[in-house]
């Protein structure tokens, strides 16, 4: 619902107020169509520019509907003490990217076979899309050498704007690892790059 709000001091301003942000959502309650809908405002926009970093824009609006699809059906499983609503749904996200990017992997060797070309590494594969996407390699390249884990907790944080605690939501680790992570992936690519750039 929007509500109008103002101050003495200022002009009223349209806000808008949704029980999703406000409190944990109730993902077992009778009107699961309407809470879905809010969660979708809420998080839609911010999810899809993480996906779409990730996987590039044409897969990310399928990837997203796939998200919230998973979510409902898995709203059982939601426990609004160990996560937000934001990480749970980030996790999953992350999870479809992993099974995206496999898929996609596994297509493009299949071609690269049916046509008697030479198979080229997961790594550069990989590399080549975010390239593509990003328009880095020496980005890419970097990232490419990471641990899915560590990649996963990095980019969660850089692109998706989660904080540690929600990263650690999402993929279900502690908060201190998670940071921990953080700190020694963003040594890591720091010392590479600096690298790269002599």
């Amino acid at each position: 619902m929007t509500e109008v709000t103002g101050t003495p001091e200022g002009p009223a301003v349209n806000r808008c107020v949704t029980t999703a942000l406000e409190k944990p959502p109730d993902l077992r309650g009778p009107d699961v169509t309407a809470v879905f809908a809010e969660l979708f405002d809420a998080h839609s926009r911010q999810l899809r520019g993480y996906l779409a970093g990730r996987v590039g824009e044409s897969a990310a609006d399928d990837l997203v509907a796939e998200t919230f699809l998973v979510a409902l059906r898995r709203r059982h499983t939601y426990d609004p003490a160990k996560a937000p609503v934001k990480g749970w749904l980030y996790g999953i996200a992350t999870n479809l990217v992993r099974e995206h990017v496999r898929r996609e992997v596994r297509g493009h060797r299949a071609g690269l076979r049916a046509v008697g070309r030479p198979e080229p590494d997961h790594g550069a594969f990989v590399a080549d899309r975010v390239d593509a996407e990003r328009a880095s390699k020496a980005v890419a390249a970097a990232l490419d050498d990471l641990r899915d884990e560590d990649r996963d907790a990095l980019l969660l944080t850089s692109w998706a704007g989660l904080t540690p605690a929600e990263v650690a939501a999402a993929l279900g680790e502690p908060a201190s690892t998670v940071r921990s992570r953080l700190h020694r992936v963003r040594a890591r690519l720091q010392a590479l790059l600096t690298e790269k750039d002599r």
